[in-house]
């Protein structure tokens, strides 16, 4: 008999879980967990998801701010949703100062959490702001969700924003 496999929600940061502010979040403060956040993701892990968090975040690569400021935002995003996020994957690279297999639109950030947490894809969805994001996700068998309005495409399953989101997939089962 094999054993059971879990289901996750992968979550892109900027745009699905903190405002999207149109550049490098530079400034702590700048930083704001989206209204609805802790919430749906309250009621996620409720259903049985592990919480993962998979996010470019170029501006390491390009020297516009640390590893730390990374963690530090993460932080803040952990102390507003009850330390209920469960992993942080974050790729540092960009394609005009160094290639990455972790950056989206590849999928190794997901293989990686895949891996660890021992993962069904069949039961697992990412959310993101971006076409790459669920890119990422259809490349590992994951099912995806857009939110926001900056890439609305007719194909793709579509919500709002998160709370959306989370209605569209705790209704799937």
């Amino acid at each position: 008999m094999s054993p059971t496999l879990n289901k996750a929600i992968f979550l892109d940061r900027d745009g699905v879980l903190n405002d999207e502010i149109g550049d490098y979040i530079l400034e702590l403060n700048k930083f704001v967990v989206s209204p609805g956040v802790p919430e749906s993701l309250a009621r996620l892990k409720a259903a049985g998801y592990y919480l993962i968090v998979v996010t470019n975040q170029a501006g390491i690569a390009k020297q516009l701010y640390d590893v730390q400021h990374v963690t530090a935002c993460h932080n803040k995003l952990q102390d507003a949703c009850n330390q209920i996020i469960d992993a942080f994957y974050y790729a540092p690279g960009h394609p005009s100062v160094s290639e990455s297999l972790s950056r989206k639109p590849n999928s190794l950030m997901l293989e990686k959490a895949m891996a660890r947490f021992r993962l069904d894809p069949a039961q697992c969805w990412i959310i993101g702001d971006r076409l790459r994001d669920l890119e990422a996700g259809a490349r590992v068998g994951v099912r995806g969700i857009l939110v926001g309005h900056s890439e609305a495409y007719a194909a793709t399953p579509y919500a709002v924003d998160l709370a959306a989101a989370t209605d569209l997939i705790l209704a799937a089962g």
